[in-house]
């Protein structure tokens, strides 16, 4: 039985691993022989050894390969006539040497003008050596024969040399760019519109030779027949005779690239690339692609053109995989001779296979409208929905350019899970955004507000623009023409909204001290999760300890923890410092305890006297009845917790009463306890606290990442009118390590610093903050006044615990 050959990966690049060598005569033939039968191999040198595609403002001469390849290929126009009219001479052939002088001369000049104009250097060597070669040998040859030949011999010689001359010119500049159904109407248009002007009798003559010897210079015949000799079912990697510049079709390349896209999509795909690129062969290549596409399965059809127009060498094979390639070869020729004539090539969508291919031929052309009526064809197909709705959205955008249309812009909603162009949906969400920001400002009365909304817009313009070479090349060019319009609307009202200026002192945003809510409080994300997982996610409630330094944030992360725990669970906040001394007991600790719940849950607590006298018992009893009317949870939130030990201590409550707390929180699933305060429960020393050590789950409180930091400085409300340099966020970030207490300090600081110089004094200076500014508070001996209830704090904490933590 038969196996399936697995599908050849061609690489028909050339076989070099140098650059060439000024001083090396087989790496001159090397580049006459690429320049006449191989001119792919110069755009592959330039890529390879010269930086790639350099554009014509933009070409160094000081390039080493790009001055090394210009210098060979004067030497080449120079050296090459003088050789091959000695050849010539040897042999017998007049040669005059005045002729060959002056077409030298004349190819000097014209090759240093060409390159200064071309647009790309590896094309215009080809085009000045196939040019200037060739006219060298062509006037020194008919400058011989127009002196030794007889007048009627002379029409004719120039007729079929020129044609040659100019074919051969011509058919290395259009094979160059790849345009092979262009060639073949150009040359014979060229020939038959030359015929017909020269007239009749000899002119004839001079026409038809000037018509067929530019028809063979286009065609390259004999670069075709050396692939007849080819197996092109089992085409050779490093095969030197494959032919590179004649357009006309070889036998069984069709077929070959056939089957090798119908086994192997992507390397049949790869191998039809490295056709375009190092041969002629288009025609070939178009009927490949679209019998292969003829013959796909339905559900494989957009997927499989998405991967086609990847990275196609040529996207005219996009193009003619939905139009007819004979229908644009017959409309070039009208055009040429019957220009008043309208001869329709738009593409076809009578397959699913053509109106995919044009939807993204149309989104490559940046025609949006066109390209959603092509994908609405195969809507009902796999990725169709997709690829629909990813057109009529970016039509959407594409006719938005003014800033109200952009405001005005209502995009499909494409709900799906997008797989085949996730990077192009990533940026239409950025898009949106955009278009968010728009319309805030167009309705914010905010001076300030309509400032950050705008360069908040402009800010992901630019990320697009930064970001634009990952986008795919279909739709990348339309979304390029998108941003750049949104943009110049945006910087048109920028003026308009203006700086915002600073007219009054800056209301001081930063919090010192008491509990940050609102925009200050960022950083926290990682513990609020832990506890919406264990208090709201959970099928029980579960009791927490927050630990941490004095002024590390524990207390607003309780306060901001009661914003996310949703309407069935109710969380109540006691501040245990605000007992005092207690001098009736435990009676008063759980008054202080009760009067929070009432609050929270709006049932009244029980008297004091109650309290006083059975202080479990009444506290038990007034639980169970909270719990009775509970839709969720109660979590109790006692800050300060240590305080609990020092009443302890001082024998003002029981021993027992951490024993009582567990207790509760046994007697009920719905009831928990959040501790907050400098250690974790096992910490604490007293075996009084060993009844918790199960039951609690501790979470540190720690310093805020630098992220964090910048985040609580640079933006602590939407209307903060000044700003910091990065450097100076680095700076703070680097002086505090992200201890929330210092960072707001600091924030307040120049703040007040600002407010004082430009209000108080009267002085003008930058809305900006710098590392001088940073220095100038932390000098100020009013910061560590301020900023002394933090470090005090830690240098009681030192006090405790372990020996010698105030000598380090």
């Amino acid at each position: 039985m038969n196996q399936q050959q697995p599908v050849p990966r061609l690489d028909l690049a050339p076989k070099l691993s140098r650059p060439l060598s000024l001083w090396n005569p087989l790496d001159y033939l090397r580049l006459l022989y690429w320049v006449f039968f191989f001119p792919q191999a110069l755009r592959w040198y330039m890529d390879t050894f010269g930086g790639g595609h350099i554009p014509k403002e933009e070409i160094n001469w000081l390039n080493p390969i790009q001055r090394q390849l210009f210098l060979q290929g004067l030497v080449l126009i120079g050296a090459t006539p003088l050789a091959v009219s000695l050849v010539l001479q040897t042999i017998g052939v007049p040669v005059s040497w005045f002729g060959v002088a002056i077409g030298l001369v004349f190819n000097l000049t014209f090759s240093l003008v060409f390159s200064l104009l071309a647009f790309n250097l590896a094309f215009s060597l080809a085009f000045n050596l196939a040019f200037s070669l060739v006219f060298s040998l062509v006037f020194s040859l008919v400058f011989s024969l127009a002196f030794n030949l007889a007048m009627d011999m002379v029409g004719v010689a120039i007729g079929v040399v020129t044609g040659v001359a100019i074919g051969v010119v011509t058919g290395v500049a259009i094979g160059m760019a790849g345009g092979v159904a262009v060639a073949l109407v150009f040359s014979l248009a060229i020939g038959v519109g030359f015929s017909l002007a020269i007239g009749v009798g000899f002119s004839l003559a001079i026409g038809v030779g000037f018509s067929l010897a530019f028809s063979l210079a286009v065609l390259r015949p004999e670069n075709w027949f050396i692939g007849l000799a080819l197996n092109l079912r089992k085409i050779s990697n490093s095969n030197c005779l494959i032919p590179r510049v004649t357009p006309i079709p070889l036998l069984n390349l069709d077929k070959c690239l056939q089957s090798w896209l119908q086994q192997d999509w992507v390397t049949g795909l790869h191998n039809i690339n490295e056709v375009l690129e190092y041969t002629l062969q288009f025609i070939p290549v178009v009927q490949a692609l679209n019998r292969a596409l003829a013959t796909t399965p339905s559900d494989q059809i957009i997927w499989r053109i998405s991967l086609l127009v990847s990275y196609p060498f040529d996207w005219q094979l996009v193009r003619f995989a939905s139009t007819s390639l004979d229908r644009s070869i017959k409309s070039g020729v009208i055009k040429v001779f019957f220009p008043f004539l309208r001869y329709q090539t738009n593409t076809h969508q009578e397959t699913p296979a053509r109106a995919a291919a044009a939807g993204f031929w149309y989104l490559y052309k940046q025609q949006p409208e066109k390209a959603t009526e092509a994908f609405a064809v195969v809507q009902h197909l796999l990725y169709g929905e997709e690829m629909y709705t990813l057109a009529q959205t970016l039509a959407a955008f594409y006719d938005a350019q003014e800033l109200t249309s952009i405001a005005a812009v209502q995009a499909p909603d494409f709900s799906q899970e997008s797989l085949l162009r996730p990077v192009t949906w990533r940026t239409i969400t950025t898009l949106r955004r955009v278009v968010e920001d728009v319309q805030f400002v167009n309705r914010s009365v905010s001076r300030s507000a309509k400032s950050l909304a705008l360069n908040r817009a402009l800010g992901e313009l630019t990320n697009i623009l930064n970001q634009a070479k990952t986008l795919p090349q279909a739709e990348r060019g339309l979304i390029i023409e998108i941003v750049l319009t949104w943009a110049e609307s945006l910087l048109q009202i920028a003026g308009e909204v203006g700086e915002v200026a600073i007219t009054k002192p800056v209301i001081n945003p930063y919090i010192v001290g008491d509990p940050v809510q609102g925009n200050l409080f960022v950083g926290r994300e990682d513990i609020i999760r832990q506890l919406e997982e264990l208090w709201v996610m959970g099928h029980q409630l579960q009791s927490v300890v927050l630990y941490g330094h004095r002024r590390m944030g524990k207390t607003s992360i309780l306060v901001n923890a009661a914003n996310c725990l949703g309407s069935g669970i109710q969380l109540v906040y006691v501040n245990l410092l605000r007992l005092g001394d207690t001098p009736q007991g435990v009676g008063e600790v759980l008054m202080a305890i009760t009067d929070e719940i009432s609050q929270a849950v709006n049932i009244p607590p029980p008297t004091d006297a109650d309290l006083l006298n059975l202080p479990y018992r009444t506290f038990e009893r007034y639980l169970k009845q909270v719990e009775a009317q509970l839709e969720g949870g109660l979590i109790i939130a006692l800050d300060e917790f240590e305080k609990i030990e020092e009443l302890i201590e001082a024998g003002k409550i029981p021993q027992d009463f951490m024993g009582f707390l567990r207790g509760l929180v046994q007697m009920s699933s719905k009831v928990a306890f959040a501790f907050a305060g400098l250690h974790t429960l096992e910490e604490m020393t007293a075996d009084y606290f060993q009844p918790f050590f199960a039951s609690v789950i501790p979470i540190h409180v720690g310093f805020t990442k630098r992220a964090a930091t910048r985040q609580i400085l640079a933006n602590p409300d939407d209307d903060f009118l000044l700003d910091y340099t990065p450097e100076a966020l680095d700076e703070i970030y680097a002086l505090t390590s992200g201890q929330p207490y210092l960072i707001q300090l600091l924030g307040f600081q120049l703040v007040r610093r600002y407010n004082d110089f430009v209000f108080e004094q009267g002085r003008s200076r930058n809305p900006v903050f710098t590392v001088e500014d940073v220095a100038a508070v932390i000098n100020d001996p009013e910061f560590f006044k301020r900023g002394r209830y933090y470090f005090d704090g830690v240098w009681g904490q030192a006090m405790r615990g372990a020996e010698g933590q105030q000598a380090i």
